[in-house]
């Protein structure tokens, strides 16, 4: 009890110096951010073997050259992809429309972190939350809590250094379900960050706070008769054995067609795959899923002969993924759920179409919403996959681990993928920056905007005509004159005696202040080789007041 009650102070804690450190990050420029997420960036980059070895250590699950690579992704990677993001100010306008975006961060995020990717998880979701100027709060897992706490520090000093306030990075040393629990529910928390089981997702998002929570993945990899075979299965031994298979984003299972069953059986053993038995297929079932039909976490992110060893199965030296063919998914197939380890699902299909019923069957036992592969060079059954399949990333010819997240497609690089109203998420994409910043937009009047186009503005009542007094046209026409600099030309007289002094011409009435300029004036001004009047009250963006003081184009009004 006593550690509990630990737990949910240090919260509370820590959620104090992280609200006071928003609140002067909030304040900070453009490259003032830039810079602490670069020097964040470079911490995690510098420590990734450190934190790689620190992480398999502690927690049993994958290898070391692969977490490196991982932590690479989440700081190297991401921050090559965000670098360049506007987070400050003004992020975009739209002079047609009448319509300027302005960043605003969400404040203080609490993050749970998973222990299959500690460290990278912690660096991406440090890094994409300080970008949106938020400060964060990690509770890590119990079983990685060592490596994360150590993330943590690391990126918390280098943050610190650039100019970040102290409490910008906090994490929980003492985590319990208590404490994070505080931490979700707390007043001071804005947002949740959710990456780990179903469970803790689930929890995340009752707890009544903005969240962004991913689900499971029971990745289909479908091999289509016009595939090249031998780089489709070795994309998926690649994607099935990186880390040892603890990204949720691994293949799960191999779908393929009967017309070329036999020469992608012949490549899965070029590659190390081994096929497993009835007998083996049952002794591996009960050491893989739980009775709750769960991936034992004794077997995840193990190598397979450690696994094979643990349900008493001799396999050749060498291999590398354990292959079960099977003939159907669900409670009665064990090894169709996702396993986060290296061993595969085999199903064979006798065309296309029942392929594609087969992937839905195992998406819906799991995975739904969250990715699928296809090797094939026909274009139209991958579109048909596209738009039959419920998930919401569809790698093409690429292995499916690292494609999904980014690092072998133009997906944007992100540890944290959605799964959308499928998986039970709020949003299917890779988390980014955007997600952690409320976009402000100021709307000026159709009318004002549209001008004379009436068609699409609201209709007023207009007010009778009131009666024409001549002597009133006759002044404004004078104006009217009088500010263009025009006269009129009147035929020659005969001389007359002097006349007494003329009445001084009207003063021209006081330039109209513009109420909005954008660069896009500025230049066409500078074009036009005109001036653009303003005062006090019209809105220049930074842009222009920059560009319109050098071109010397901005009048100030008194």
């Amino acid at each position: 009890m006593d550690r509990d009650l630990e737990s949910i102070q240090q919260a509370r804690s820590l959620l104090d110096k992280a609200f006071q450190a928003q609140a002067r990050l909030a304040q900070f420029s453009q490259d003032q951010v830039d810079s602490v997420v670069r020097h964040m960036a470079e911490a995690g980059l510098g420590a990734a073997e450190k934190l790689a070895r620190m992480a398999v250590e502690e927690t049993g699950f994958g290898n070391v050259a692969d977490k490196i690579l991982k932590n690479k992704f989440g700081s190297e990677f991401v921050h090559e992809a965000i670098k360049d993001l506007r987070t400050v100010g003004i992020i975009g306008e739209d002079r047609e429309k009448g319509i300027l975006e302005i960043a605003s961060p969400v404040g203080v995020i609490a993050a749970i972190i998973p222990s299959t990717n500690p460290t990278s998880t912690t660096i991406n979701k440090a890094l994409i939350a300080l970008k949106g100027r938020n400060t964060i709060v990690f509770s890590p897992h119990p079983s990685a809590a060592g490596c994360i706490r150590e993330t943590s520090r690391i990126l918390s000093e280098a943050a610190v250094a650039a100019g970040a306030p102290e409490g910008s990075i906090g994490c929980l040393s003492q985590s319990t379900i208590e404490g994070t629990r505080e931490l979700m529910s707390h007043r001071k928390t804005a947002l949740i960050l959710a990456t780990g089981g179903h469970g803790l997702v689930k929890a995340a998002y009752s707890v009544g706070k903005p969240a962004f929570g991913v689900g499971p993945g029971n990745v289909p990899a479908y091999v289509e008769s016009s595939a090249d075979i031998p780089q489709a299965i070795q994309d998926i031994f690649a994607g099935k054995c990186f880390d040892n298979g603890t990204l949720c984003s691994s293949e799960q299972a191999v779908v393929t067609d009967a017309a070329i069953k036999d020469r992608v059986i012949e490549e899965i053993k070029h590659n190390g795959g081994h096929f497993l038995n009835e007998q083996e297929i049952q002794s591996l079932a009960h050491v893989v899923v739980t009775p709750r039909r769960t991936a034992n976490p004794k077997i995840v992110g193990k190598p397979a002969a450690t696994i094979a060893a643990l349900a008493g199965i001799r396999i050749p030296e060498g291999t590398r993924v354990l292959v079960a063919p099977l003939s159907g998914v669900g409670r009665d197939y064990p090894l169709s759920i996702e396993k986060l380890s290296p061993i595969l699902a085999f199903y064979v299909e006798k065309d296309w179409e029942a392929a594609c019923d087969r992937c839905i069957e195992l998406l819906n036992y799991g995975g739904l919403g969250h990715t699928l592969a296809i090797h094939s060079k026909n274009d139209e059954i991958i579109r048909q996959f596209g738009l039959r399949k419920p998930v919401f990333r569809i790698v093409v010819n690429t292995q499916a681990a690292l494609g999904a997240v980014g690092y072998t497609t133009r997906l944007f690089p992100s540890m944290t993928l959605g799964c959308g109203t499928l998986g039970g998420n709020i949003t299917s994409d890779n988390i980014s920056p955007l997600h952690l910043i409320n976009i402000k937009r100021v709307a000026y009047s159709r009318t004002h905007d549209l001008g004379e186009d009436s068609s699409r503005a609201v209709s007023v009542p207009q007010p009778k005509a009131a009666p024409i007094d001549r002597g009133e046209v006759s002044a404004l026409v004078d104006r009217l004159m009088a500010n263009r600099r025009l006269a009129f030309q009147t035929p020659a007289e005969p001389a007359a005696p002097p006349a007494q002094p003329a009445t001084p011409e009207p003063t021209p009435d006081p330039p109209e202040p513009a109420s909005f300029v954008c660069e896009d004036d500025i230049r066409q001004a500078v074009k036009e080789d005109r001036k653009i009047h303003v005062n006090g009250k019209s809105i220049i963006t930074p842009a222009a007041r920059d560009l319109g003081n050098q071109k010397a184009v901005l009048v100030y009004l008194d």
